[in-house]
């Protein structure tokens, strides 16, 4: 909790202990905000602000909470590779995180934690970066032979598509447009798009993703030249709870229809685990909780396109991958169509049919690219952060490559910075 009103470089200078302060500042993109006020930083400025406190002062252990939330995908890698260069014979670093590809490479070793939510947690011994996550999507231990969750957990990508067989019978389409807010100006080229399909959008905090989300709801473009026809359904990025009653009445209120409905309630009410808070009053929800009522809310909404932004924030790693599950199945199911906006890379990769790739300058000017392939645009985005991803054999989950590691070598130099398969 930041108390005082101190500029960023002021508070810098009060807790720097080590000659680094410029670099830090330029491998965390706050030169910007040096001279802003701290309480007027946005969440993923505070959130660097924070890692930069952090990495300035001179410590034997450094501990990170989380450091990858409010970030986009660029800034998650620099603020993972900031916090390695900390690492020297006489100091180490813990880190809890919940984005399993940051993780990754962020890590060394990794502990597992297990447990009831608010009743008891147990840690594992370390593991190897690979060994120690498997353990977790698999919910076995197998040095304690002891199973923790019922189910494991894949990202094999045709696993869910395997169950439909999916007939995209309808098309649809948006026009190329534009869209000025004060200095940044949006440019979108048209694209189209089918039923039973999941689009994800990639690109950097403040290219624009959420103004075009809100184009496809029905925001008047710069031009209007014609009309959206189609029904949507929105799930915002920042979620307000206003409701003055339970989640049960929330839902009843909002989407009776889905929610009395018996395969909506298989497929989206009880994997999404609601059954906890349902009687509990919506403004004495966690951040996690409302995410939860505010994506089984949009999917709820009868519409043909559901526009979901961010969904991974505030939940856990489970949650965010029963999450994707439920989307992705949902929108297969109900024979409809998605957009989607992802910082977290296993989960964009997981829901993606096709990507929407945000190339330009963050809050001057940027360019949404048609929906393509998810191997193009992987590649295409991936290639503009200089970042390379593997597979895992075992349960196919994206892998970042340790920066100018062999493999990250071989994959820059054959220009296949995304496999889709092993």
């Amino acid at each position: 909790m930041i108390k005082g009103a101190l500029t960023v470089t002021a508070m810098l200078d009060q807790k720097l202990q080590r000659d680094n302060k410029a670099e830090m500042c330029d491998l965390l993109d706050l030169n910007d905000v040096l001279e802003r006020d701290v309480t007027q930083l946005s969440g993923g400025e505070l959130q660097r602000f924070a890692i930069a406190m952090t990495c300035i002062q001179t410590a034997d252990v450094y501990m990170f909470d989380e450091p990858s939330s409010y970030l986009d995908i660029k800034q998650r890698l620099k603020a993972a590779q900031t916090i390695r260069g900390l690492l020297h014979p006489d100091c180490y670093v813990i880190a809890v995180e919940h984005d399993l590809s940051v993780l990754d490479y962020l890590s060394d070793f990794i502990c597992c934690l297990y447990g009831k939510p608010s009743m008891y947690g147990v840690v594992t011994m370390p593991a190897s970066v690979r060994e120690g996550i498997n353990i977790f999507l698999d919910g076995f231990v197998p040095t304690e032979n002891l199973r923790f969750r019922e189910e494991s957990l894949s990202f094999k990508m045709s696993e869910t598509a395997d169950e439909f067989i999916i007939d995209k019978s309808r098309r649809y389409s948006y026009p190329s447009m534009t869209k000025t807010l004060g200095s940044f100006k949006l440019t979108v080229e048209s694209g189209d798009f089918t039923d039973s399909e999941i689009i994800v959008m990639l690109g950097e905090n403040g290219m624009g993703k959420t103004t075009f989300v809100r184009l496809l709801a029905g925001d008047d473009p710069d031009e209007v030249t014609q009309k959206q026809t189609f029904l949507v359904s929105l799930k915002p990025q920042k979620i307000a709870p206003k409701f003055p009653g339970t989640v049960r009445e929330l839902l009843m209120k909002q989407i009776k229809g889905a929610f009395l409905h018996p395969q909506f309630t298989t497929d989206v009410v009880k994997p999404m685990n609601l059954e906890n808070i349902i009687d509990q009053e919506v403004k004495t929800l966690s951040g996690g909780e409302l995410q939860r009522v505010a994506i089984v809310l949009s999917l709820g909404k009868p519409a043909d396109v559901y526009l979901i932004d961010e969904p991974s924030s505030f939940l856990d790693s489970e949650q965010r991958i029963i999450a994707s599950k439920v989307i992705k199945r949902y929108i297969l199911h109900s024979k409809k169509t998605a957009f989607v906006i992802e910082h977290d890379f296993i989960m964009a990769t997981y829901l993606a049919d096709r990507v929407i790739v945000f190339e330009g300058k963050p809050a001057i000017a940027a360019t949404a690219t048609p929906p393509q392939s998810l191997v193009t645009g992987m590649n295409r985005f991936l290639a503009s952060l200089e970042i390379t991803f593997r597979r895992d054999p075992t349960n196919y989950r994206p892998r970042v490559n340790k920066m100018n590691s062999v493999k990250d070598k071989e994959q820059k130099s054959s220009g296949n910075y995304f496999f889709l398969e092993d």
